[in-house]
């Protein structure tokens, strides 16, 4: 099959849709007949993006079972920020250094954090070509075996129901801080709602401003300008490095990154996919390694890492979190309270993002027949209300878990939730390997990506190797102590087997086969994207206001054809 490649120099950024794009079972074309017009064909039998944008495209009418494209580029970087900067940051963060010393959780959370890069870049790519909801739980359908788009479908969503319902255990222990008789099982209430994301936006940066704050005010202790005691690398030197504690560090860093691939998930739901989803995979990816990398180094710096205090910090104890510590060492009075405050806005901001993920993870499952069809009922808002309320019920059966027994059941509920989130990191690795080669294979072009994954096929190798290594020595503390404990063993991998059985369960029940390179579907779903991604351009294109800056000097120059735009609109 010959090369796809642009022909058109005004359009070489584009790539071109194959002729094949308007006969599948949901073709555009075949849907109205004003948008059949609008399609320009060339000699090869191509069409090109520019020509849709350049031809009157009509609004193309909304389907029943689809969610709405309303998120913007600040929503899509900060949900995921805030599925990411949490409790593993705010205080977790000081047992990486008690257990690897400072140099060494540098090393464990820097080779994690280009593990995340690489794995990212490999999430960019197949979100940016097919942004839809469900993200790489689907591509694993579509690319590899549908019973491992199974398996791996319902593994991420229950690893979001049970972070949902830590959250609401971690946040009712926060607020008994402030108020200590009101019952944990009575204090918090999630609902799923257009405000969702702008409630995710606010809380988010909360904590992207508390972690720049404690940056500036580290630095300033660190050098002696607060507190008049000059640090240096004295706490390094004391011991940088804690011999096998590194390996367990990578396990807790691991732990800490999760969350960044958030951003395949909400890929369906963004206004422009096309340039959001890259510009918001940059960005995530070098703020969280700026904030974890900087935070580390300079709790490292001012706190050592034999200090009793940096392994007692949780949520029932902010007092010990290795931020309130530096703080404290600044002076600043009511560290404690401005750390409760911005950690109960961690986890509520971790249970908006687990809620909103697991019920997008459902709704896709149910859109392609692996979950039961009800959960595909949205309400006039777009969201997926069955869903939700599901996910919500699931996570709050999980927190009454843990408010009665001896708490082993809500461990083995955390533990498993745990390994479900790298065992997404892998899905995500193997999916780009396949689909990378079936690309190519069914000969598209590369460069016409609109997004390219880095140094491929090393970025997906590099990440499922760390992944894996992770996987496997999650439980070194348990299978290396002498006695060994059964129990807490079988707990840390129990994930594994779950995994497994629902592959086997569905592949034997619906009898599916490995799709081979040739038969992977790279088109299905892309004709509604390239024609939302024209109606966006030609929406943004009219729009008087787009580019708009007080700053901008060309902002100046258009208001006088803007306001005889305007005032000849008013007229006719």
């Amino acid at each position: 099959m010959p090369k796809r490649s642009n022909t058109n120099p005004s359009v070489a950024d584009e790539p071109m849709v194959p002729m094949e794009v308007i006969k599948t079972r949901r073709s555009i074309a075949g849907q109205s007949p004003k948008l059949k017009q609008s399609f320009n064909f060339s000699d090869d039998g191509s069409i090109s993006v520019q020509s849709i944008v350049d031809s009157q495209v009509t609004e193309a009418p909304e389907k029943p079972h689809e969610l709405k494209r309303a998120l913007k580029a600040r929503h899509l970087t900060m949900i995921s920020l805030g599925g990411t900067i949490g409790t593993g940051l705010f205080l977790t963060s000081g047992a990486s250094i008690a257990q690897a010393g400072p140099g060494g959780a540098l090393v464990a959370y820097a080779i994690t954090g280009l593990m995340v890069y690489f794995m990212m870049e490999s999430l960019g790519e197949m979100a940016t070509y097919l942004p839809i909801s469900g993200s790489f739980n689907n591509y694993a359908g579509r690319f590899l075996d549908p019973a491992l788009g199974f398996a791996f479908g319902w593994n991420y969503w229950y690893n979001w129901a049970v972070t949902l319902a830590v959250e609401l255990s971690a946040g009712s222990i926060i607020m008994a801080y402030w108020l200590p008789d009101v019952p944990g099982w009575d204090m918090v209430s999630e609902e799923d709602s257009p405000w969702l994301r702008e409630t995710e936006y606010w809380l988010a940066l909360l904590k992207v401003i508390t972690v720049i704050i404690f940056i500036i005010v580290g630095i300033l202790v660190a050098t002696g300008a607060v507190g008049g005691h000059v640090y240096g690398f004295e706490n390094y030197a004391l011991g940088a490095f804690q011999g096998m504690g590194v390996l367990t560090t990578f396990l807790l860093a691991a732990f800490s990154f999760q969350g960044s691939e958030l951003i395949g998930v909400i890929a369906g739901e963004t206004e422009n996919p096309r340039k959001m989803v890259p510009r918001a995979i940059k960005q995530v990816f070098w703020r969280i390694l700026l904030f974890y990398i900087c935070s580390l180094f300079i709790i490292g710096l001012i706190i050592p890492y034999n200090d009793p205090s940096l392994l007692s910090a949780s949520v029932d104890n902010i007092a010990t979190s290795p931020f309130t510590l530096v703080f404290q060492k600044a002076g600043l009075a009511g560290a404690d309270d401005f750390m409760n405050a911005v950690i109960l806005t961690t986890v509520l901001s971790a249970g908006n993002s687990g809620l909103y993920a697991s019920s997008r993870t459902l709704f896709d499952l149910a859109s392609e027949g692996r979950a039961p069809k009800i959960f595909t009922k949205l309400t006039k808002q777009g969201v997926p209300i069955y869903c939700v309320l599901l996910t919500a019920l699931i996570g709050g059966l999980a927190f009454l878990s843990s408010l009665f027994g001896n708490g082993v059941v809500y461990q083995w509920l955390i533990s498993i939730s745990g390994v479900a989130g790298l065992i997404a990191w892998l899905n995500i690795a193997i999916c780009h390997f396949q689909f990378r080669r079936a690309y190519v294979l069914q000969g598209y072009n590369v460069d016409d990506l609109p997004f390219k994954a880095r140094l491929f096929p090393f970025g997906p190798i590099f990440a499922f190797s760390v992944c894996s290594f992770v996987l496997v020595g999650q439980g070194y503390t348990y299978w290396s102590a002498d006695p060994i404990d059964p129990v807490a063993l079988v707990a840390c991998y129990i994930g594994v087997p779950i995994v497994v059985v629902l592959y086997v369960g569905y592949k034997v029940v619906m009898k599916t086969k490995f799709i081979p390179l040739a038969e992977v579907d790279l088109i299905t779903g892309r004709e509604e994207i390239i024609l939302h991604n024209a109606e966006f351009e030609g929406r943004k294109r009219d729009d008087p206001l787009e580019g708009v800056s007080i700053l901008k000097p060309a902002t100046w120059k258009r208001i006088p054809k803007n306001l005889k735009s305007w005032r000849d609109a008013i007229h006719n």
